[in-house]
């Protein structure tokens, strides 16, 4: 007689109809996914929230920039913990390297970035002049995050109602040709008035587009947000 089916000897019925009776009702479905075993790790989130795995970027609520991060890393998934709260989870990514960052993750000052996108801030650019256009375009070639970029031609831009366009063109001129490419020294530029002095013809350079600028076009599909 099959052991599920024998009667107990002090109580009523045996193993499968008290298995029927008590177990079976209690039982859920199985997991829709297979169980995968998660790499844990620590680390703090850099100033503009986000943290490294394997050489890609994930953001957390910008609350928690400077915070110790727990990481779970599946072959799929990147879950980030704080005090054991999941706060994030992002799709893996692989290949080149980049920032995955959530938008509700943005402080409400980097929000107002995401007015200026990359082919706005271009368009204002191309208003003052080709060097200027070209100037934000180098600017947004080399940054890694894409916010580095906006600030420094939102920066820019502030410069305009101050100094004007002719002075602003003539100084991302003198800033293109000795590799000035920044808010900083364009406005260092302007405060000394340098954009006035001659520029020698060994430091002239030239401000049609090359291989090394990717142009604003590139920004629009780099960042793609993801929880």
């Amino acid at each position: 007689m099959d052991l599920n089916t024998r009667p107990f000897q002090k109580a009523s019925g045996c193993r499968k109809s008290l298995f029927e009776s008590t177990d079976k009702p209690a039982l859920g479905p199985l997991p829709a996914q297979r169980y995968e075993i998660g790499i844990w790790s620590r680390q703090l989130a850099d100033p503009s929230y986000h943290v490294c795995v394997d050489g890609n970027h994930y953001s957390v609520p910008y609350s928690l920039a400077g915070a110790k991060i727990e990481i779970r890393l599946t072959a799929a998934t990147v879950e980030l913990f704080r005090h054991g709260r999941r706060v994030a989870s992002h799709v893996r990514r692989y290949g080149p390297q980049q920032p995955i960052t959530h938008p509700a993750h943005r402080s409400p000052a980097h929000q107002k970035y995401l007015e200026w996108t990359p082919e706005r801030l271009g368009a204002w650019a191309q208003g003052v002049g080709p060097a200027t256009q070209e100037l934000f375009y180098r600017i947004m070639a080399s940054r890694r995050h894409i916010e580095q970029a906006s600030r420094s031609c939102l920066g820019i831009t502030r410069l305009q109602p101050q100094y004007g366009s002719e002075r602003l063109e003539a100084a991302a001129v003198r800033a293109l040709a000795v590799g000035a490419t920044s808010y900083k020294s364009l406005k260092a530029i302007l405060e000394h008035n340098l954009e006035q002095i001659p520029i020698a013809p060994c430091a002239a350079t030239s401000l049609g587009p090359h291989a090394n600028v990717r142009g604003a076009g590139y920004y629009s599909v780099r960042e793609v947000a993801s929880c």
